[in-house]
């Protein structure tokens, strides 16, 4: 009895975990999205060699209005050392994304996910959602939310990454 209910918990373990999503130390999952300014689609794998914060965001997102400001300041100043942002917009309405960037516009690759699977795959619980992945593709920070103090601690750890 006690062997079935083992093997069972132990069947069940890597479907809970794909379930959970995207883990610190885990390789960031494959990603490759249609960009907002219709120039192509870009991919993750394309940016390996850099710092990439992936940031899931939604127009409807009223802390995404903060993060943007700070990541497009971030990408200006550590870009020339290999630092990239990755913004995966997940909204149903593409007006809405647009109309959002008009109003907080950024120089850095915005894509879009209308379809909700590259969410569901990193197991986005809210928006924003960033993950900060290092030149290999590993992921080393998984940051919820996002306050306008949230942009020191994360340029520290962006610099970390950078050596």
């Amino acid at each position: 009895m006690l062997k079935r209910l083992l093997l069972g918990f132990c069947l069940s373990l890597p479907l809970y975990a794909q379930a959970a999503g995207v883990a610190v130390g885990q390789v960031a999952p494959p990603v490759r999205l249609p960009q907002l300014s219709g120039s192509g689609d870009i991919s993750l794998e394309s940016l390996r060699g850099k710092v990439v914060y992936l940031d899931f965001w939604a127009s409807w997102c009223g802390p995404c209005r903060v993060s943007f400001p700070q990541l497009e300041q971030l990408r200006n100043e550590l870009g020339p050392k290999g630092f990239e942002v990755l913004a995966i917009n997940v909204d149903e309405n593409e007006a809405d994304a647009r109309q959002f960037l008009l109003d907080v516009p950024v120089s850095y690759p915005v894509v879009r996910d209308g379809e909700g699977i590259t969410p569901q795959t990193f197991g986005i619980r809210g928006m924003p959602t960033g993950y900060l992945i290092d030149r290999r593709g590993i992921v080393r920070e998984i940051h919820q939310g996002f306050r306008k103090s949230d942009g020191d601690k994360l340029r520290t750890a962006i610099i970390t990454l950078l050596g």
